[in-house]
């Protein structure tokens, strides 16, 4: 099971607005997750997808290159993100909160 703060998901999701370049994919993911992934982690993770066929790089610059999801990495992320929820409903009715999810 995928935790939300693994570069691989962080990276899916982010993908999954549309296509970005490894600078725009750090950004994001520091704005809509608040955390900072190094060069070393966030390439080594784009490359870890990219073997699996999660994503895929598209034809750039010399300086920049973008990438997109795939059909195979679309149908990863909504695996791991109904996963996380199992679990975030689980963990949120055994402390008694309400999450306030329909």
């Amino acid at each position: 099971m995928a935790h939300r703060t693994e570069p691989g998901i962080l990276i899916l999701t982010s993908l999954a607005s549309g296509d970005k370049h490894g600078y725009a994919l750090a950004k994001d993911i520091q704005d809509f997750a608040g955390v900072t992934l190094g060069p070393g982690t966030l390439y080594g993770a784009i490359t870890r997808l990219e073997e699996r066929t999660l994503i895929e790089a598209m034809p750039g610059d010399d300086r920049r290159r973008p990438y997109r999801i795939t059909a195979t990495g679309r149908a990863e992320l909504a695996k791991a993100v109904r996963s996380m929820r199992i679990l975030a409903d689980e963990g949120a009715a055994r402390l008694g909160l309400a999450l306030g999810w329909s």
